[in-house]
């Protein structure tokens, strides 16, 4: 392994209380900035963009690969998010709205909810290529909003955010991030051409969007709600065990027939750690463990 993953909170938020300044905005919404983004930083997002894409044919799912085509996203410059939310909003009513980083985890699922999705307005710098402990607006941008252009995807990310304003009331937010992890940060897909990445996490990093679907390292494992919720993530390097979707539609499965369960079944049985196999899992395939 060459290449640290990017850094991925579990859901894009857990910021603390006192941990910034709260912006003027009580929903902590900012405007982007667009025509303030210098050369520099439009050029750091083109040698991601680049990069990127070239590993998209033969790496990312069909449904990732059709809304990169169909978004306001040129080579040679940081995506305006009016623009994007033009096309999303008439695709699937999802919008994207601008965050100065991390947000409180109430304003997180509040704005899921209502099919808007924060998004850091920030760009990485040229030293930070290959690995950022923040989620930048390249990781949210390139690796979030093509799916959301989805209407699985959509209305999966919207239910995530009402199952998190219960979760927080419950005290079950930990096991419900595990299942955004596993799903929409670092799912795997499997379609007749084989195993596809549609998770953000995966598809904004060069080295993981090559490992997750071709290193022999990584179990991976038929996705299934109770399997997630009860299993321990990495965050400080690639993932050791991915969970694979049959078809997106089973997304809205785990949405309908899952979190509110989960909730109440949260804390028993067994905790798995991030490399393990159960004789009991679908394994697609054993991972060797070498990284």
């Amino acid at each position: 392994m060459t290449e640290p993953p990017p850094a991925s909170p579990p859901a894009k938020h857990g910021l603390a209380a006192g941990d910034a300044a709260v912006p003027e905005r009580p929903d902590w919404t900012i405007d982007q900035g667009w025509d303030r983004y210098t050369a520099g930083e439009h050029a750091a997002r083109k040698t991601l963009f680049e990069r990127q894409t070239r590993l998209l044919p033969g790496h990312a799912c069909d449904a990732f690969v059709a809304g990169m085509e169909n978004l306001p996203m040129e080579a040679d410059r940081i995506p305006d998010f009016r623009r994007l939310s033009d096309v999303l909003m008439q695709r699937t009513g999802w919008q994207v709205v601008a965050v100065p980083g991390l947000v409180p985890d109430d304003v997180f699922f509040e704005h899921l909810a209502h099919r808007r999705f924060p998004a850091g307005q920030f760009i990485r710098g040229p030293h930070e290529l290959d690995y950022l402990q923040e989620p930048d607006v390249f990781h949210d941008v390139f690796g979030h909003v093509p799916m959301l252009m989805h209407p699985v995807m959509a209305d999966f990310i919207q239910a995530y955010g009402q199952g998190g304003l219960r979760a927080l009331r419950l005290g079950k937010l930990p096991y419900l991030a595990r299942v955004y992890w596993y799903t929409v940060e670092f799912g795997l897909l499997r379609q007749d051409d084989g195993l596809r990445i549609y998770g953000a996490g995966i598809a904004s990093s060069r080295a993981e969007s090559i490992f997750s679907v071709e290193d022999a390292s990584p179990n991976r494992i038929a996705c299934e709600l109770e399997r997630v919720r009860r299993t321990h993530y990495r965050i400080d390097d690639f993932q050791e065990t991915y969970f694979v979707l049959d078809s997106l539609e089973q997304l809205l499965e785990l949405a309908s027939v899952g979190f509110a369960a989960a909730y109440g079944r949260a804390g028993a049985g067994p905790e798995d750690q991030p490399g393990d196999a159960r004789p009991s899992d679908r394994v697609l395939h054993p991972g060797t463990g070498a990284c």
